[in-house]
């Protein structure tokens, strides 16, 4: 393979990935060009709504199947860019632009990665790229949308920031919505059952109580208040006061036992947004973990979501890229990263025995 044609288209790929808004719920664009690439290429890709897939040339059902996944949506751009974020900019040893690094590169280099096992007779497995929309809103038009027509699937690629390292075990997210309540009344009365008042024992629950179950990878479960809200006028009390938890669940826990401890424990009515996105853990023995381990590639559990959360096979996240320039302003990705990744993710791959 000549590293040095496949760095530089992957570079270009990318650069037309970014120069094409695809904020989530607006891929639309950037999947027509994405569709027209591939199929220019020589490939028969396949197409619903803003998800894409292709298999391997000799794609055999008496084999297993690994999925190369990564996604084509991007966050809005915050403040602070000094760019325009949907142009690419080279300089030097740097190539800027919104999505570039989260997760434009590792969706790029995989499909290079996908056109390298491509043709490969004696793999010992099936190889499915998806490229989908909506991961950065956990959206149910993503990945969750196509897992039916890929059929079985034995492990998981996901392509993510995460230096090359491999990331075993990711935790899983709930968001509540958690509400006091008390009785509407002017602010002069001497007696007041004040909705805000009410839930301070929830909120100082929230922040003193430790989840017992403690995670080698994760650590510890957490949860968060990030958001309040009650009353409308100066001078009335309110009958109602609004909290939102953003809870990061380890893998010693589901969804549904945080909900139940949690509602078990406050006086508030609490109302779990979706338990659909959950924590993962791929086992130690398994062979992508020891392969990774043999190549001398770094193990860790990840504290940020992606679309492993729900995927319901064994699934491991690594790419190229480092998460924190994910959702900055002058995202931004190293160009020696490209090869690096390419090589690493093929290393990775080959004489893997599933």
């Amino acid at each position: 393979m000549d590293f040095v044609q496949q760095t530089g288209e992957t570079l270009e790929l990318l650069k037309h990935l970014i120069s094409i808004r695809s904020v989530s719920k607006e891929e639309g664009a950037v999947t027509a060009f994405l569709f027209d690439y591939i199929t220019n290429k020589g490939f028969e890709p396949f197409r619903k709504g803003n998800n894409i897939w292709l298999r391997n040339k000799y794609f055999s059902s008496e084999l297993p199947t690994i999925l190369l996944n990564s996604h084509i949506d991007t966050v809005k751009p915050c403040e602070g860019w000094t760019i325009d974020p949907f142009t690419p900019f080279e300089n030097r040893d740097k190539l800027y632009g919104l999505g570039s690094n989260d997760a434009g590169l590792p969706l790029s280099s995989l499909f290079s990665v996908f056109q390298y096992f491509y043709s490969k007779k004696s793999l010992g497995y099936n190889l499915i790229y998806a490229a989908t929309a909506e991961e950065e809103i956990s959206g149910k038009n993503g990945i969750q949308s196509i897992l039916s027509e890929l059929g079985t699937i034995d492990l998981g690629i996901i392509g993510e920031p995460t230096n090359m390292k491999i990331a075993v075990a990711e935790k899983g997210l709930i968001v509540m919505d958690c509400y006091s309540s008390g009785t509407a009344s002017h602010a002069a009365h001497a007696e007041q059952n004040n909705a805000i008042l009410n839930c301070l024992d929830d909120l100082q629950w929230f922040k003193n109580y430790q989840f017992e179950k403690k995670s080698t990878l994760l650590g510890d479960t957490k949860a968060s208040v990030t958001q309040i809200n009650a009353g409308k006028q100066h001078n009335v009390i309110p009958d109602r006061c609004h909290f939102v938890v953003d809870v990061r669940v380890n893998d010693k826990y589901s969804n549904q036992e945080i909900v139940d401890l949690i509602k078990d424990s406050i006086k508030s009515e609490v109302k779990a947004r979706s338990l659909r996105l959950n924590s993962t853990c791929i086992a130690e023995d398994h062979p992508i973990v020891k392969k990774g381990k043999d190549i001398g590639l770094d193990i860790f559990g990840s504290q940020t979501l992606s679309d492993q959360a729900l995927l319901k096979f064994p699934s491991v996240k690594i790419g190229p890229g480092d998460s924190v320039r994910s959702h900055t302003a002058d995202e931004f990705i190293y160009i020696d990263e490209i090869e690096n990744g390419i090589k690493t993710y093929i290393n990775l791959l080959n004489g893997l025995k599933l």
